[in-house]
């Protein structure tokens, strides 16, 4: 089979590879669309999880299932269905102990272009596919269906992580689709109040749609004066971290109140440490809280967050900015997410609808 793959760390290409084995509990699916992410830049061109030769890349994605394993109860050949960028092994320990993204070792369940082929292929392997694949609903399309994978649970996952409240005044840092999807996961969570820090005009405007009140931007001076500013020296009650670098949690801190959680959903690609600065963060007893977090992936969110596409309280379309028809237009998607041109924000390539 065909696939688009890291050949080594700031390298990519398309190469050939066996068609992936089904094992009794797995399933075989061939892609109906597929969308590059930044997680994808991180790992090819900062080398964030270091060397991998020749291994197929993407994590977000939809297909019909092609086949399955002998023991998969709820998925049969041709079934069209949702695939999550994170598959955990569910009979795990850590699963049961409720962190299933972790299922074998930290980051285990991130096996999609990490330590396993991902889903840039003809073909791709999901484990577990019971409690991995969902069925994808008639009234979502195949488009819409990859923000599912990754965009949008990763995004709402920030939400969760910082415990946002009835009324809360929340500050998200980064409004890129993950960023957009943290702003509409707040507001779903009845958020009063919503900081964005982003800078380019096509975001912004998104941002808006999905709830945000306020905007600052890095370029016009540090974020923490400026969220202190438009808060009256009170600072927010909760944050969610979806871009930026290690540096970006010093004044995210600042800009935080006693008490106050910070929910990170960032992929720090580089960097070794992170500042916390000693005074504002209480000498170190002002319970201001920092939670990092993979998203937990699996069939049951799946399901959940579909439901809000399908019954329309969200619209994932504002995402969908620049779209490809044909598998052989995935590197190109790709080198988008690369350079970040001004009016992108999420490309799509579709195979089929």
């Amino acid at each position: 089979m065909k696939g688009y793959a890291m050949l080594k760390i700031g390298e990519t290409g398309w190469i050939e590879k066996e068609r992936p084995v089904c094992g009794p509990n797995d399933a075989i699916i061939r892609p109906l669309a597929l969308s590059p992410c930044t997680s994808d830049v991180h790992t090819v061109w900062e080398g964030a999880i270091g060397e991998r030769e020749n291994m197929i890349l993407g994590h977000e994605g939809c297909g019909v299932v092609d086949e399955v394993g002998e023991s998969v109860k709820d998925f049969k050949v041709g079934d069209r269905v949702m695939v999550a960028a994170i598959t955990p092994d569910w009979n795990s320990v850590e699963a049961q102990s409720g962190f299933p993204m972790h299922s074998g070792e930290m980051l285990g369940g991130w096996k999609f272009s990490n330590f396993k082929d991902g889903v840039f292929a003809e073909y791709f392997h999901v484990n577990d596919a019971d409690g991995n694949l969902a069925h994808l609903p008639d009234n979502i399309t195949t488009a819409e269906a990859c923000m599912l994978s990754d965009m949008v649970p990763t995004g709402f996952h920030g939400a969760e992580l910082a415990d946002i409240q009835f009324g809360d005044t929340v500050l998200v840092v980064g409004i890129g689709p993950v960023g957009l999807m943290a702003v509409a996961g707040a507001n779903l969570r009845g958020a009063s109040r919503i900081i964005a820090v982003g800078s380019r005009p096509v975001t912004i405007e998104a941002a808006k749609g999905y709830g945000a009140t306020d905007f600052i931007s890095y370029k016009e001076g540090p974020i923490d004066e400026q969220v202190l500013k438009l808060t009256d020296g009170k600072g927010v009650d909760k944050a969610i971290i979806a871009g930026g670098g290690v540096e970006t949690f010093e004044p995210v801190i600042k800009a935080l109140k006693p008490g106050g959680k910070i929910g990170n959903v960032n992929y720090l690609g580089s960097g070794t440490y992170i500042n916390i600065p000693r005074a504002e963060w209480g000498v170190g007893m002002g319970h201001k809280q920092i939670i990092g977090g993979l998203m937990p992936g699996g069939r049951y969110r799946l399901e959940k967050l579909a439901s809000l596409i399908s019954n329309k309280k969200l619209d994932v379309k504002p995402l969908l900015t620049h779209k490809f028809n044909g598998f052989e237009h995935v590197e190109e998607a790709l080198m988008l997410m690369k350079d970040k041109p001004k009016d992108l924000i999420k490309p799509v390539v579709v195979i089929e609808e």
